[in-house]
């Protein structure tokens, strides 16, 4: 190494003046960013950083993951590096050499997140000799992909899963369609069985019970019915936004529900609105619901749409190039099922064409969907939906007004426009009346953070985002 070239530091590095500059970033980044963000993105970094500790080089993996830093968090690191030395840092990004690839750590086996249970064989026999908990026994804690987006939740039912019928009884998991929430009821159900494999455990959608307490009035079977759904240890119940306007079967749960919980079985429940959002459910149901614990699944993050896809086309015995799998999470992100699809047309338009899989493929396979994205949400439709929805003027949108009943709207409007929308953050100041980046990640970060302590907040960006779409 020549006099006045940078010395090398890896992200685990602590070697000499540059090296504990570099690391200090490291701890610092580490600290403000979500963990899967974290290890995406900076943990692979490498670094050389000048003697005089002036000028950094960042190593990135490839070309894709280079422009990524650059507009996500170059501008970050460069802020944190001048405060940590209290100087100006020239950072500048480069390619890490062939010989020395950056890798990142590979995310467990995906199986499919929200598999119907109708069709399944039971997995177990507990109880009863011919008793059926209708669970899948493939959608585990362990083949779950956790975010942000589902940590929560995540965490409420592996704890009712570890020690059912105390805390958090009933658990109400809401959310929008393909996020998962079935997937985590059968890993409740599947733990508690190797667990205690005598529990009497139950997976059911709504639309069965209801089906089970019609045949039990026509056939005069209540005793049957009432042995079978009071007698369970855990009730795993999917979707009861379906008993809207079923009044007899709303009272057939009623009384379940009421059996389960004196005899401190568990009850865990989906929906895809929060207990207060249903309709035509009677009051003394959903006042039930909300007695215990509700909590929501999100659409996936970034980093965990691209885990899912890298891991579910292994499963199906596809690799799938990392900067492809960046490509269609940053334009599919409602869901998982729509994850999955756009995943099957990529494989299919592969296999059929005899091509290796690329962001030319796949923006080829994916044309129709693509096309549709880009039309059903702009940064102009997210302001006029979120003006309309909390009764301000679109103008407010843009204007230096400070109030908090138009400053908190337009900081709402940023957040959802980060999310929803493939635009930059100085994209996204500019169409806010000129505002810096900066500006705009403050907004977001805040409103993030806000979401995950703040029900109130949580339940109106799930309606604003259920409504821009569509």
């Amino acid at each position: 190494m020549s006099e006045g070239q940078p010395s090398v530091s890896g992200a685990g590095s602590s070697d000499g003046a540059g090296q504990s500059l570099w690391q200090a970033c490291i701890d610092l980044l580490a600290q403000e960013l979500s963990e899967q963000q974290f290890n995406t993105w900076i943990k692979p970094l490498s670094a050389t950083v000048a003697d005089d500790l002036s000028r950094v080089v960042i190593f990135v993996g490839n070309r894709f993951k280079l422009d990524w830093i650059r507009a996500q968090y170059a501008g970050r690191i460069s802020s944190l590096l001048e405060k940590l030395y209290g100087q100006p840092v020239v950072v500048e990004l480069a390619l890490a050499p062939r010989e020395a690839p950056v890798r990142t750590q590979s995310a467990p086996i995906l199986t499919e997140l929200d598999t119907p249970a109708e069709p399944l064989a039971a997995s177990d026999e507990s109880g009863a000799p011919q008793f059926r908990t209708r669970l899948n026994s493939g959608l585990t804690f362990d083949t779950l992909v956790e975010g942000t987006a589902n940590r929560m939740a995540r965490a409420a039912a592996m704890h009712v899963a570890g020690t059912p019928g105390h805390l958090y009884n009933p658990l109400f998991i809401y959310g929008g369609v393909g996020l998962g929430k079935t997937h985590l009821m059968h890993a409740v159900g599947n733990k508690l069985l190797a667990d205690r494999t005598d529990a009497k455990v139950l997976y059911i959608h709504a639309e069965q019970f209801v089906s089970d307490v019609v045949k039990s009035y026509q056939r005069k079977t209540f005793d049957e019915f009432k042995e079978r759904y009071h007698s369970l240890d855990l009730l795993l119940i999917d979707d009861v936004q379906f008993f809207a306007n079923k009044d007899r079967t709303q009272e057939e749960f009623f009384n379940a529900f009421e059996a389960l919980l004196a005899k401190k079985s568990h009850i865990v429940m989906t929906s895809d609105t929060y207990p207060k959002g249903l309709t035509d459910i009677h009051e003394r149901l959903v006042s039930r619901f909300d007695s215990g614990l509700t909590v929501a699944i999100e659409p996936p993050e970034l980093e965990m749409r691209v885990a899912i896809l890298i891991n579910k086309a292994r499963a199906e015995g596809a690799e799938m190039p990392e900067e492809v799998a960046f490509f269609v999470a940053k334009n599919v992100r409602s869901n998982v099922r729509e994850l999955e699809g756009a995943l099957r047309k990529i494989l299919a338009y592969s296999r059929f064409n005899q091509k290796e899989i690329s962001i030319l493929l796949a923006r080829e396979a994916l044309r129709d969907l693509l096309s549709i994205q880009n039309r059903q949400i702009s940064v102009e439709n997210i302001q006029k939906t979120v003006a309309d929805y909390y009764k301000i003027k679109v103008a407010d949108m843009y204007s230096k007004k400070r109030p908090t009943s138009i400053a908190r709207p337009r900081q709402i409007a940023m957040y959802l426009a980060k999310e929803l929308t493939q635009k930059s953050l100085p994209e996204i100041g500019e169409l806010f009346g000129g505002r810096d980046h900066t500006t705009v990640l403050h907004a977001v970060r805040k409103i993030a953070g806000e979401r995950q302590q703040l029900t109130e907040l949580n339940q109106q960006l799930h309606v604003l985002e259920q409504t821009l779409k569509g």
